[in-house]
C-alpha cells in the first residue's frame, strides 16, 4: 500500500510553489494494483497536483468521499470532466445532507456543492450505504461509526437545516477507511467527525485486528474543545502507533503537540507527502 497527499492546507517549503494547496483533503491509495481516490479537495487544483503526481484522473479505479463536505467533495466535478469514465464511488448514503457552518456573524453553506443527478451525469456509479465492505484486498470502507465516547463531542458551529430551527450535525456519514496488514490496522480517514478513538476503535472491532499500525488523514482536532483534543491524544498514545501522518483539520497548534507526543513518528500530512507500508 502507498498512500500520497494530493490535498492539504498546506504545501511543504522545500517544494517551492508547484503543487498547490487549499482548504481541503484528497488522498491518492496504491494497492493491488488499483488507484482509488479518497476524497477530492476543494477546487480543480486537485487536477492540478495529481498532474504533478503523473496520474491522470482517467487512470483512477474508484472514488471514496469521507463525508459530505464541500472542502473534501469539491473536486469531484472536475476528476469527472477530465476522467470521462465511470467510476464507482463508495460514500455513506446521507452525504447529501443539506449542512451549514454557523458563527455569531455568518453563515455559510458546506455541503456537497452539487446535485447528484449531475453528477451522475458525469460519470458516478453511486456505491452507497451504512454497512461497512471489503472494496479491494484487505481494504475496508467503514460505513457508519458508532459513536461511542463520551469526550468527542465535535464541532458546535456545524449544524444541519430544519424547518423551524437548526439542528447540531452530527456528520453521521463520516466514514473512514480501514487496511488490514500483518503489522496491523491502519486507519486513513478525512476529517474523522466520528471521533478518532471511536474510528480507530471501531475499527480494531472490525477487522479482528490485535493493534493500531499507523494513522493517516485529519483529525478535527482543530476546532474541538481542550477535553476532546487532549483525551484524545492521551488515547492514542495509548495505543502506540508506529506512525502518524496528519494534517488539514488537525491545526498546527495539534500538529506541534503530535510532533511533541511522536517525535519521528510523526509526519505532517502536507501536499505530496507519502508513506509506503
Amino acid at each position: 500500500m502507498k498512500v500520497t497527499v494530493v490535498m492539504d492546507n498546506s504545501v511543504s517549503i522545500g517544494l517551492g510553489s508547484s503543487f498547490r494547496a487549499e482548504h481541503g483533503f484528497s488522498m491518492l491509495l496504491e494497492h493491488a494494483s488499483q488507484k482509488i481516490l479518497f476524497d477530492t479537495g476543494q477546487t480543480d487544483a486537485v487536477i492540478h497536483n495529481l498532474s504533478l503526481l503523473q496520474v491522470h484522473p482517467s487512470e483512477i479505479d474508484a472514488l471514496v468521499l469521507s463525508h459530505g463536505h464541500y472542502d473534501h467533495s469539491g473536486g469531484l466535478f472536475h476528476i469527472l470532466q477530465h476522467g470521462r469514465k465511470q467510476y464507482p464511488l463508495y460514500a455513506h448514503s446521507d452525504i447529501f445532507t443539506p449542512r451549514f457552518s454557523v458563527t455569531k456573524d455568518s453563515r455559510h453553506f458546506v455541503g456537497i456543492p452539487y446535485v447528484k443527478d449531475q453528477l451522475t451525469t458525469l460519470g458516478v456509479d453511486w456505491q452507497l450505504g451504512k454497512e461497512p465492505r471489503e472494496i479491494a484486498p484487505n481494504l475496508w470502507f467503514s460505513g457508519q461509526i458508532p459513536r461511542r465516547t463520551d469526550f468527542e463531542t465535535g464541532d458546535t458551529r456545524l449544524v444541519t437545516c430544519c424547518d423551524e430551527e437548526d439542528s447540531p450535525d452530527r456528520i453521521i456519514d463520516d466514514i473512514s477507511l480501514y487496511y488490514v496488514c500483518a503489522k496491523g490496522l491502519v486507519v486513513i480517514g478525512g476529517c474523522t467527525h466520528s471521533g478518532l478513538v471511536n474510528t480507530v476503535s471501531y475499527g480494531l472491532e472490525l477487522t479482528g485486528s490485535k493493534r493500531l499500525y499507523g494513522w493517516i488523514g485529519g483529525t478535527h482536532l482543530g476546532p474541538v474543545g481542550t477535553e476532546q483534543q487532549t483525551k484524545t491524544l492521551d488515547t492514542l498514545e495509548s495505543f502506540q502507533p508506529e506512525f502518524v501522518l496528519a494534517g488539514h483539520c488537525t491545526g498546527f497548534p495539534m500538529m506541534a503537540e503530535l510532533s511533541r507526543r511522536f517525535g519521528s513518528r510523526f509526519t505532517p500530512a502536507f501536499v505530496s507527502a507519502s508513506l509506503e507500508f
